[in-house]
């Protein structure tokens, strides 16, 4: 029984795992070579880990998002408070993505609160 949040983030595992097995299936009927993949995959990899190493803030806003997931402190909908001293924000759970969440303000602003300040701060559920 999953909320609306985790719907989507299952949605968008599915997604990716189908996207993978058909790069595998054409892969398969085209007759790709796996050593020249694994090549180009080592390759991509490496890319990746250096610019994740480099840029730490993206590696745990992933991190973050994982665990808000599986915690679920708050869900879509969900009147909350962030309180960060001068930067406090107070609204509805719009959207929590792998980056940030999505906070509509009274005023009716967005506001995108980045995951991994998100899980250190205290956050206060509204009623």
């Amino acid at each position: 029984d999953l909320d609306i949040g985790q719907r989507k983030y299952a949605n968008k595992f599915f997604n990716f795992v189908l996207a993978i097995l058909l790069f595998v299936c054409l892969g398969i009927i085209w007759d790709v070579s796996v050593k020249g993949l694994s090549i180009y995959f080592a390759s991509i990899f490496t890319i990746v880990g250096v610019a994740l190493f480099a840029n730490w803030s993206i590696l745990s806003n992933i991190t973050s998002a994982i665990i808000m997931f599986f915690n679920s402190p708050y869900k879509i909908g969900t009147k909350i408070q962030i309180m960060d001293k001068d930067d406090s924000v107070t609204g509805t759970v719009m959207d929590i993505t792998l980056f940030s969440i999505q906070i509509q303000t009274a005023e009716g602003d967005i506001v995108s609160y980045p995951n991994n300040i998100a899980i250190q701060k205290p956050i206060k559920q509204l009623k």
